[in-house]
Formats: C-alpha cells, structure tokens, sequence
C-alpha cells in the first residue's frame, strides 16, 4: 500500500472517491498499525481503497463498523456476484481464488449457508481434541526431533508451518506427509497468499484437483475423519460442495493456525513480559497466544462482502454491489475500544475469527487453539533455553495485505541429543 499522501485517482464509477489508497504492494507491511492509524486519521472508520488493477472497495477499519456489517447480511451479504466490478476483473486478476464465485459455504447465505455451516460444525465436532492434542505432540516431537541435535532451526518453515499442516491433513484423511499433501499445502499457500512470479489461479484449481480425488476415496472408504463425516452428513452434500467447503476448512485452519504459532513464538522471544515465561514465569503462553491474536492477527483483512443495496456505514455512502474488505487487524487495535493503547491478554472479544453467522463455525476456532497451544508449549517444554539467533528488528513480516506472518523465524537453543 502506498502511502495515504500519494493516493491515486480512481476508475471512473469507483464507489471510492478521488482519494482512495491503493492496496497492493504494502510498503507499511513491517508496522501496518501505523498505517490503520493514518487512514483512520484521514478517512474515519471506513476507507476508501483500490485492490490489485486499481479495483475500487472499501476497507473497514473500525470495530463497531466491522461488527456491524458482519452481523448484518441481509445488508452486506458474502454472495459475491453481488459486485459491481466484474466487468472490469480480467480472467488472471490474482484476487480471485479470494472472490470468485465458488459453490462453498463462503459464498452461500441464508438457509443454505446455515446446512451447508451445519455440515462443518458437526464433521469438526467428531474431533476428539484431547486426541487431537495428543496427535499434535507427536507431530512436534518429531519435528523438533529434526533440528534439535542442531542447536539451530527456522522455526517458521521447519516447525510453525509444518504442523498445522500435518495435523489438518490428518484430520481430514490424508497422509500426513507425501509429495501430494506437501503439494497440496503448496498450492493453497499460493492461491491465498501468493508471492511474485506465483499463479493463484492455478493453484487454485489444483487444490480442488486434488480433494476431488480424497473425497472420491473417503466415498468409497470413509473412515474417522471430517471428509468422511461430511459425507455422511444426512444433509447430503454433493462431491463438488464437499470438495469446496474442504477448501475453505483447510485454507482457514492451515495457514492462518501456522502464523499465529509463529507470532505467539515471536512475541514470547521479543517481548520481556514474556519471556521469562520460557522458564516459568509471570504470563502465560495462553496469554501471548491471546494477544498475538489481538495485535498480530493470522488474517490481517478479509474479503469480503457486498452491499445488497445502497445504505451508509461510517459516514461512507455504499452502493448497491459495492465490495467491502473487512479490516479485522484495524479493528483489533481500534482506539475506541483501547483509548489507552494497551490491549488486554484476558480479553477475548477480538474480531480474529470473524463475527456473525459467517465467522468460523464452532468448534474451529478451539481446534485452532489446541494446534497452537500444543505447538508452542511443547516447543518450550523441549528447547526451555531456546532465544532468537537475530536481533528481533531484524524480523521481516511476508508482504501481504491478507495475513500477518513472518518470512522466517531463526531461533539457537542448546543441542539436544536424541
């Protein structure tokens, strides 16, 4: 995003105005609070911004606003052929694995959505998340089996990353490691969060390629896991909706759980309120996880919704098919709701898992925080002595508008031999 002072003229018809910010190539991405703050300062609660091609939408950085829209579909609803914009979204636009239509719960509303979310809810209830626990602890062991006779490791790819991604997998029914899931983990980490040169479209469509064929096996041998019970669900889901809302299932429970290890393990490194912590002291790892989640949010912005017909939000006049992009770190770090700066740990009435009958279904957001909790406490039960190997200014965050995590974590500790 460059910086609101150089704001661009916008495409004729924008529902953004003249002054809208563009929102690609994030030059704030190291402290985007400072930027939230700027475009707070200049354009109140609801900004005008301009997406990837000069796209016009609004980003919605306050938290009452943000709650607003999100408990209120019949105004701003997730169906996205609502927008106004799609003559002018070329076939390669790299949003669109985030806004294309796609037969999913994302993009269902209503009575639909609530069978389709029912659906979810009951497949991740089957979890058992003391099992689930047990199972990530596995999963740590051995990866950090893999770098602690080492004394070193980077804990973002070797560890945060990796076991969210084993855990999910094996959740859903598929091998835990293997070239295809390692692809597939790839591929979804490229459609939601692409770097330069990547093909979010194509990924995108191997993504789907390959839980076509899981859900094809899972139909013909089901066994304990959330695509089986999906499938048995009596709501009766076809292939092609279970194929999608495994999509949104994994995407929301892999990448977004892997950044808040990485930056709850940042925050217990950098910060001296926590690190004593790592040798038993004042706060808590539930109370760095918890803060990480207000200060660093996995998903730094969400889109989004669409206006079902014209209304104000903010002050903002908001036309029919309008897009809005949720700003969920915005509105974490909202000075209405913290006028002294200082967020609270035991607070957890963050915005981090949405709001609303579309914010993750219950029991997601518990499963997510058994993967963290057990990945981070373990890490620090088995490398107690484990420090950054940089100075902590030195920590880069991926250039990404949509989610908040780090390029690399490099971390020493004592040598542990197995």
């Amino acid at each position: 995003m460059t910086d609101p002072s150089s704001a661009q003229p916008a495409p004729p018809g924008c529902p953004a105005h003249t002054d809208a910010v563009r929102l690609a190539g994030l030059e704030y991405q190291q402290t985007p609070s400072q930027l939230y703050r700027a475009l707070r300062r200049e354009h109140g609660a609801v900004a005008p911004v301009l997406l990837d091609g000069d796209i016009p939408a609004w980003l919605v950085l306050g938290y009452s606003e943000v709650t607003y829209v999100t408990s209120h579909d019949e105004l701003f609803a997730r169906d996205s052929r609502r927008w106004n914009q799609w003559e002018n979204i070329p076939a390669d636009w790299p949003l669109l694995p985030y806004v294309g239509y796609q037969p999913s719960v994302l993009f269902t509303e209503g009575d639909e959505h609530r069978r389709r979310a029912g659906v979810i809810t009951q497949a991740l209830e089957g979890v058992d998340q003391f099992e689930l626990a047990r199972n990530c602890q596995l999963i740590a062991d051995r990866l950090i089996a893999d770098f602690a006779g080492s004394g070193q490791a980077e804990l973002m790819t070797g560890y945060a990353h990796a076991l969210p991604m084993r855990a999910v997998v094996q959740m859903c029914g598929m091998p835990t490691s293997g070239e295809d899931t390692q692809q597939l983990v790839e591929d979804l980490r490229i459609s939601l969060d692409a770097a330069e040169g990547d093909d979010p479209v194509a990924a995108y469509g191997r993504v789907g390629e390959r839980l076509r064929q899981l859900v094809k096996d899972k139909r013909e041998s089901p066994g304990p896991d959330v695509t089986s019970r999906m499938l048995l669900d009596p709501a009766g889901l076809t292939d092609e909706e279970i194929v999608q809302d495994l999509i949104s299932v994994i995407a929301a429970a892999q990448q977004p759980t892997a950044n808040w290890i990485c930056n709850t393990l940042r925050l217990l490194l950098t910060d001296e309120r926590f690190a004593v912590n790592v040798s038993g002291g004042r706060l808590s790892v539930g109370e760095a996880l918890n803060e990480a989640l207000w200060l660093d949010t996995p998903t730094q912005n969400f889109i989004g919704r669409w206006a079902v017909r014209d209304t104000q939000l903010g002050g903002r006049q908001i036309r029919a098919g309008d897009c809005l992009v949720l700003g969920l770190a915005a509105a974490n770090t909202d000075p209405q709701i913290w006028p002294d700066s200082h967020v609270g740990a035991e607070n957890a009435a963050h915005l981090s898992f949405s709001n609303g009958e579309h914010r993750c279904p219950y029991p997601a957001p518990l499963l997510a925080d058994v993967m963290a909790r057990t990945a981070v406490e373990t890490l620090l039960e088995r490398l107690p002595d484990l420090v950054l190997s940089v100075e902590p200014e030195t920590l880069t965050w991926r250039p990404s508008i949509w989610m908040r995590g780090l390029t690399a974590l490099p971390v020493q500790f004592t040598p542990v031999v197995q």
